[in-house]
Order: structure tokens, then C-alpha cells, then sequence
């Protein structure tokens, strides 16, 4: 027996194969009768907003698991120009990160994850220049494109769209909530779409409005305002909406978002914005049974049957009805999507009923292009119901196996696959990744390779009836998933996929699954990983950003690492003009995969004058170049992520004086500021908590507190006084920025001062000296305007608004059309030492080598030597 996928059968099944890797979702018995309950209910709700984090977590869980609607939240961005509290990952590497957390929200409130191409470039205090950064049309393009995929009967906005002081981002989401609300439905707009799918037009178009959203002193309104008690009990979860939404919105940890359950009434209100008016219910007029397709009826009625015998003691005797509602669904024509959707849920249903366990797991966690691996297949009927395995397969990959096997109850059945995974087949970089993109925007490639198609011959996942390629060749061709196809998407398909087509109770049913790869931690137990496709070298510097105040030379380090056995290569650095490396280039010899290399080279500045480039590293193996690193993301609360950015580091020339030299660190939420420190000559020592003591902490010219360590260590609430006695006796502290709220004291400098929300987001505004003499500005190093040039994303954030006469402000900037902000450098005379506050973004500009940055923190350093 062989296996067939034609190209459009791969594309009906794409958008359900977008899953993390992830335990195998078991049902309970309670989750089968939701299941079948929401099978029931024909309606689709869009809920829209700017980042991850913005959605409303209980109105999303009470849409999905209590008005049974097909949900999805609509992100402009993936929330990359956010800071992090669980690592360093700043700009695309927090955006992955988020990504993963936004799939684990879904996963707890029920919802669908979906995205537009927008980059999140920074804070944003106006709409009008958000649209001058996002290209306006694009997103809205990706937002009619989701919409017209999903067909939902509502939107939802998050956010006003009308300007109110709130992120730019926010009110230029719901604007384009707006004007997509009218495309959809307009044939004549992105008419490129419709080769895919239909025009569709929703009916309503509303604001999820609170009291959040009033200015102090005015009085919420709900006149007009359709209400919605989101906070009922869900008996069948055994939870209200309020403790789903906890749980959903505590995965967003990188933010800091961790919440507190809520329980009891929980009104949301929903402002009419455009559309048919409603008068009690936002659902008013939308027809929410199987009536709304044509030849919907009869399955409408099966489907009530099957819900009223449902015994949850015994699912598996459900079986049989939910085959003769997919049956009776087959029989209805196409409407585009409510058939497609509805038998993907009639397919789970009937896997959860009969306890049916598919898995497939790689040997290896990685594979490179051209080498074999192998996947080992599982599958367990636990039920009474007659199934047949029939065979399984790698789909689009000309390898299967013919099994024929009835699964006996409660019994593990195995089969193993070998594979040679395509050499076409490109590394498993996130695809909005690929290419280069615009500050605003991501790029999308034309296609993506998932896989090579040709293999043989399977019942259609679809039809029922036998797929074929065409054309018999005898070589597998390529497999793209198209750009359109792609945009939308929360993340890559797998880079593998299973068939297995099983004959249950005489149906036969086809059931893809994504290849994992599986280990067991003896801590943690089981844990998944995506099969990630790597290159066959990557190539890592050993820094961020490489700043030189003198024309000595430093070691560069270059760490090869193979993605398959048996490589031989050389590397070499690509340099700008004016820099030398020494050799030009070295050899590796790598016999295992995943073996480790490190080659040092050293690089000097043939000039004396300041200059900047970058620094390349590049390995070449059988006469092809590979130029990319590999860059693990792992943390316990999303799967392991790869991401494979270029293989190049910032090289900078500075004319740079300092002094002092012993340097303590303290972590906050994380950042790369001591690295950035070690590379311009101090000896930077990493902190403990244990280690903020009185002697220890004399030893040191400096003591730096990382971004938001007053947020995030709790016993600095304790070791303050140690801190101040540091400065009084001579020390110099300096403190960046702390986010205003969640403090772990109400004071965290000698004399008083009040942090705010202030922020400089133009990242080159003009910067005005308040205390041109003031020796921070003038020793070691003179800081002019030329300083300030340069800056990325962000000049400053969260400034003091007021402070003690004792302090001293050092500069002052705005954004266009906003009043001087003085607060983004406080300096404090306190006993013999020096108290520095910063909201600068140093934590951005070090790892970007900004020399700028480097010269103005070495100053602060400097202070008082």
C-alpha cells in the first residue's frame, strides 16, 4: 500500500497541523461533553488587539467554553518590543517567546491564535506614528485575510479607536479593526485573497469597554452597551471564567503577568462600533445552528441525538453516532468553512471517544537536510470499538507502511519509520524570520519548503477518495506552503508529519500527527521538543557586540557546531576595512552530531580613528558556505525554540577613557549589560543576593543594579540599607530602570523621588544638557549631542516625574510635540558616594553597540574617581 498527498490535500490539512510540540491532548469525559455540546453551536467570534497580553483571557474563555463560539484572537504583533522577566531574549528572540506563550493561553481558554506581519517596534504614544512604521495597508490586508478565514459573526476590539492616551499600537489596532470590518466583505479589496477564500462580512463590530478605560474622575456609562456576565461557572471544567482566564493569562511570564483567580458576576461591556444593532445579546439574528449550511439539518439532529445518550462513563458507545454525523456531513455540500471545521471537530471527538492515543517521536531532536532519521509511531485503541490500523506514513515523504492490524484494547502498537529528510528542505527558522524585514514589518517568504510530495497511495483525509500527485513521476516534487497560506499563522508547521489512516468500526478515518522528539528529565518527566530541521554547521560568536577603546587585540571566539556526522571545513571572519583578523581563516574537523568546536581568532583595528561595522563569521564544508548560528530559547513554560539569526556581532571602535575597574552586578529581570561592561575592560562580578554585604560590596568601584531588579528581587526590600551604606561610605550605585509599578519598596533611593510612565520613544530626539559642568557629562569621556545618535528602539523609559531637591537631573528630551522629560538621569550626593537613577535603554544599546551608550555608562561609572 502506498500514500498520495496532492498539494491542496497538504493545505486543507495545514491550519490544524500548526500545533507546539506538546503531550498528546488526553479528554476527559466532561471535555467530550463540551466537545459535543460546542459541535452543536455554529458561530465564530474574532476578538482584536495590539500584543500578546492585550486580550481579555475571561471574555475569550466564556466566548469559547460557554457561548461555545469558535474563537480567535486576532495579535497584530508578537509583542517583540517588550522587556522580559525570565531571561535576556530581547527584540525577535521576546517575540518567539511571546508567541509560545499567546499558544499556551489559547490552549487553557479555548481560543485560536492568529497574527499580522506588524513588527512591535517599541512604545508608541500615537496611532499617527504607528502608520508611519507598520504599513498600514499590510496589516490590514493580514486582518481581512484572518477574517475571511475564521468568518467570524463578531469582532471585538480591545481598545478604542479613538486616540485616548493609550499605546499607539492599541488604537491603531482597533482602527484597523474598523476599516477591516468593511473589507472583508468588499470583493474588490485584496481581491488577490479570494483564489483562497471568500468575501465575508461580519455582523457586528464591537468595543470591550470598562471603567479601565475612564479618566480619572469620570463616570463609567453602560447606556447603549450590550452587558455579558463572563464570570459564570463552567460545571463540566469544574471552573468559573474568571479562574480559566487566571490561569491563561499567568502564561504570559515574560511580562510578568502572573494573576489571581477571580470568581462570581463579571460584567463585560461591549460598545456597539459598526454593524446591525443589537439589543440585549451581541449574537442577536446570527443563526447558530446546523441550519445556517445548506443540508445541515439532518446532521443538526444527529448531532442533538448524540449529545442527549452521551454516557460519560462510556464514551466509546458514542462512537457510532458521531460516525453517522460525519457521515451526514460528507453528504453536505462545501460552504468553505463550517464543514471543514465542523468534521475536523467530529474526527477529535471521535479519537477522544474511543481513548485512541497517537504519538510520533523522533530518535534525534534535530536532523539536517539530506541525513536519515528515524520516528517511531504509537498508537493504543483504548476502547471496545472494533480499529484497524492500516497503515501509516511520513507525509510527503516516499516512506510507508502497510499494517492492516486490528488494535486489540489497551494495547500498545509500534511501528518505526526511517526517513532521509529532503536536502531542500531549509533550517527550522520561525518563517516571519527569514527574511529581512522593516523596523514595522515582518517579511514572509513566497513559500516554504514542509516536506517533498510523490509518496504513495492513502485515502484523502477530505474526500474519502484516493489522492494523487499527478503525473507519475518517479521523483518526489518539492512541497510549498505559499506566502498567503502562511500569513496568519502563530507558527511553522512541523517539520514532520505522520499519517495513519484506521479503519474504525468500518470507517475509514485519517489522522495526521506532528513528529516530537521526546526525552524523559527525572525531575520534570516527559518532556516534547519540536524535530527541528539544523544546517549542517552553525556557526556562533562568542559576543553580542565587540567594542574596542584601544588598538590592542581581542579574541574572538567562534564555536562551530555540526549538524551532522562527519564534516570537515574552515572558518573564517568577513571584517570591514580598517580591521584585521589573525589567521584569516582555521580548520574543524567535527566527526559526531552535535559536536563542538571553538576557534579563537584575533582581532585588532588598524586605525586610531573611531569606526563601526560588523563582524562576520563564516564556516565553508564541501565548498558551501553557511554563515548562520543556532540559538536555543528554552524555558519550562513553552517547548524548546530554535532560531538560527546570522552569524555577526557589532565591531566598534571607540575613543573611550575609564576609570575604576572592579565592577558588581546585581541581576534584575535579566539583561547583557555585564558582558557589554567585560568587553570595554572591567572585571564585572555577577551578584547574589548572599553576596550584598557590607565588605563585599567595598571591594567595588561600582555597583550596578540590572533593568527592573527592584521589581523582580524581593530581598532587595531587606538589603537597601546595605546598599545606601555602600554609597554613603564612598560607593557609587547606579540603578536602571524600574518599571512603576510592583515595587518591592516604596523607596528605592536615598531621598525620595516618584517614578512614572515617562518615556522618550524617538530613539535620535534631541537631547538638551541641564548640567553642561556637571562631571558625569565631562569625565572621563566628553558626552556631546553625537552621543545620543544612533540610539535603537527607544531613548528611555519609565522616568521619575518628580524627585527631592537632592537629586540632580543631567539631561532632558521629549518625543514630538510633548513637554522636556528630565528624569532620565537623577544623580544623588549621599554621604561620600554617588546614588545614579537611569531610565536609559543601556540594556538595549550595549548589546547594539552604540558607542554613545558605552561612553555616557562608563562616565556614570567613572563618577567621583
Amino acid at each position: 500500500m502506498t500514500f498520495v498527498f496532492s498539494r491542496a490535500a497538504l493545505l486543507l490539512l495545514f491550519l490544524p497541523l500548526l500545533a507546539s510540540a506538546q503531550t498528546p491532548k488526553s479528554y476527559s469525559a466532561a471535555d467530550i461533553a463540551l466537545g459535543l455540546r460546542k459541535l452543536n453551536v455554529l458561530g465564530s467570534a474574532l476578538y482584536i488587539a495590539a500584543h500578546p497580553d492585550d486580550e481579555n483571557t475571561r471574555l475569550i474563555a466564556y466566548l469559547a467554553n460557554g457561548r461555545l463560539l469558535e474563537t480567535g484572537y486576532l495579535s497584530c504583533t508578537r509583542g517583540d518590543g517588550g522587556q522580559n522577566l525570565v531571561g535576556p531574549e530581547i527584540r525577535e528572540g521576546l517575540g518567539v517567546i511571546r508567541t509560545q506563550e499567546l499558544l499556551a493561553a489559547r490552549r487553557t481558554d479555548g481560543g485560536r491564535q492568529f497574527f499580522t506581519r506588524a513588527n512591535d517596534f517599541g512604545f508608541s504614544k500615537t496611532p499617527e506614528e504607528t502608520f508611519t512604521i507598520w504599513d498600514r495597508e499590510q496589516v490590514l490586508a493580514d486582518m481581512v485575510w484572518v477574517i475571511r478565514q475564521r468568518r467570524p459573526d463578531v469582532l471585538i476590539t480591545r481598545f478604542s479607536p479613538q486616540p485616548s492616551g493609550t499605546h499607539g499600537h492599541h488604537t491603531a489596532s482597533a482602527q484597523l479593526a474598523m476599516d477591516a470590518f468593511d473589507a472583508a466583505g468588499d470583493p474588490k479589496r485584496f481581491p488577490e485573497q479570494l483564489q483562497y477564500v471568500q468575501a465575508w462580512q461580519p455582523k457586528r463590530l464591537f468595543w470591550n469597554t470598562s471603567s479601565f478605560f475612564i479618566q480619572p474622575g469620570q463616570k463609567f456609562d453602560a447606556t447603549g452597551k450590550i452587558v455579558v456576565d463572563a464570570g459564570s461557572y463552567n460545571a463540566l471544567l469544574g471552573k468559573s471564567y474568571g479562574e480559566i482566564a487566571a490561569t491563561s493569562r499567568s502564561q504570559h511570564k515574560s511580562q510578568g503577568f502572573g494573576s489571581a483567580a477571580t470568581r462570581g458576576e463579571a460584567i463585560e461591556y461591549l460598545e456597539p462600533l459598526k454593524g446591525e444593532k443589537a439589543q440585549k445579546d451581541f449574537l442577536e439574528d446570527v443563526d447558530l445552528s446546523w441550519n445556517r449550511i445548506k443540508g445541515g439539518a439532518p446532521v443538526g439532529k444527529l448531532v442533538s441525538q448524540t449529545i442527549k445518550e452521551f454516557d460519560p462513563a462510556n464514551p466509546a458507545a458514542s462512537v457510532a453516532s458521531l460516525l453517522k454525523v460525519r457521515e451526514a456531513l460528507l453528504k453536505a455540500p462545501d460552504d468553505g468553512f463550517w464543514k471543514k471545521e465542523k468534521q475536523e471537530q467530529v474526527e477529535q471527538l471521535i479519537k477522544a471517544c474511543l481513548g485512541l492515543y497517537l504519538e510520533a517521536t523522533a530518535a534525534e531532536a534535530t536532523a539536517a537536510p539530506g541525513q536519515p532519521i528515524t520516528v517511531t509511531v504509537e498508537v493504543i485503541n483504548r476502547s471496545a470499538v472494533p480499529v484497524t490500523w492500516v497503515g501509516t506514513g511520513l507525509i510527503a515523504y516516499q516512506r510507508d507502511t502497510t499494517l492492516n492490524k486490528p488494535l486489540a484494547v489497551n494495547e500498545l502498537s509500534r511501528v518505526r519509520l526511517r526517513f532521509q529528510v529532503s536536502s531542500q528542505v531549509e533550517a527550522s527558522q520561525p518563517y516571519w524570520l527569514r527574511l529581512p524585514g522593516t523596523v514595522g514589518m515582518y517579511a514572509v517568504p513566497e513559500k516554504l519548503l514542509v516536506a517533498e510530495s510523490g509518496a504513495p497511495a492513502l485515502l484523502g483525509p477530505v474526500t474519502g477518495q484516493r489522492l494523487s500527485s499527478g503525473g507519475g513521476q518517479k521523483e518526489p516534487a518539492a512541497l510549498l506552503i505559499n506566502r498567503q497560506n502562511l500569513i496568519g499563522t502563530p507558527e511553522n508547521p512541523a517539520s514532520a508529519y505522520v499519517g495513519c489512516l484506521l479503519n474504525i468500526a468500518g470507517t475509514p478515518i485519517f489522522y495526521t500527527v506532528p513528529v516530537q522528539y521526546k526525552r524523559t528529565d527525572p525531575v520534570e518527566g516527559e518532556l516534547y521538543r519540536p524535530l527541528t530541521v539544523v544546517p549542517p554547521v552553525a556557526v556562533n560568536i562568542g559576543g553580542k557586540a565587540y567594542v574596542f577603546a584601544e588598538n590592542q587585540p581581542k579574541l574572538v571566539p567562534v564555536t562551530v557546531k555540526a549538524g551532522r556526522a562527519g564534516l570537515r571545513g574552515t572558518v573564517a571572519l568577513n571584517l570591514p576595512p580598517g580591521w584585521v583578523a589573525e589567521p584569516a581563516s582555521l580548520p574543524f574537523t567535527l566527526q559526531n552530531k552535535e559536536q563542538e568546536q571553538t576557534l579563537e581568532f584575533r582581532v585588532r583595528p588598524t586605525g586610531t580613528t573611531e569606526s563601526a561595522g560588523q563582524l562576520r563569521a563564516v564556516a565553508t564544508v564541501d565548498g558551501q558556505t553557511y554563515a548562520r548560528g543556532y540559538q536555543p530559547i528554552v524555558y519550562t513554560h513553552i517547548p524548546t525554540q530554535t532560531l538560527f539569526p546570522e552569524a555577526a556581532a557589532p565591531l566598534i571602535k571607540l575613543d573611550l577613557k575609564r576609570k575604576g575597574n572592579e565592577i558588581g552586578y546585581l541581576m534584575g529581570a535579566g539583561d547583557e549589560v555585564p558582558d557589554a561592561l567585560r568587553q570595554i575592560g572591567y572585571h564585572v562580578t555577577t551578584l547574589k543576593e548572599t553576596d550584598l554585604t557590607p565588605d563585599n560590596l567595598r571591594r567595588f568601584d561600582a555597583v550596578l543594579l540590572g533593568v527592573r531588579a527592584y521589581n523582580t528581587v524581593d530581598r532587595l526590600r531587606f538589603l537597601q540599607p546595605v546598599l545606601l551604606e555602600y554609597v554613603q561610605g564612598g560607593g557609587n550605585l547606579i540603578v536602571q530602570y524600574t518599571v512603576n509599578r510592583g515595587t518591592v519598596l516604596p523607596e528605592i533611593g536615598p531621598y525620595p523621588f516618584k517614578l512614572s510612565n515617562d518615556r522618550v520613544t524617538v530613539e535620535n530626539a534631541e537631547v538638551r544638557f541641564l548640567k553642561p559642568q556637571h562631571p558625569l557629562l565631562n569625565s572621563p569621556n566628553k558626552i556631546t549631542s553625537r552621543d545620543f545618535q544612533g540610539w535603537v528602539q527607544e531613548q528611555g523609559l519609565y522616568y521619575p516625574s518628580q524627585w527631592d531637591a537632592k537629586y540632580q537631573p543631567i539631561i532632558s528630551s521629549n518625543d514630538p510635540g510633548e513637554s522636556p522629560k528630565d528624569g532620565a538621569i537623577l544623580v544623588a550626593d549621599y554621604g561620600k558616594g554617588h546614588y545614579i537613577y537611569t531610565g536609559l535603554s543601556f540594556f538595549r544599546e550595549l548589546p547594539a553597540g552604540v558607542p554613545g551608550a558605552y561612553r555616557l555608562l562608563t562616565n556614570m561609572i567613572s563618577l567621583g574617581k
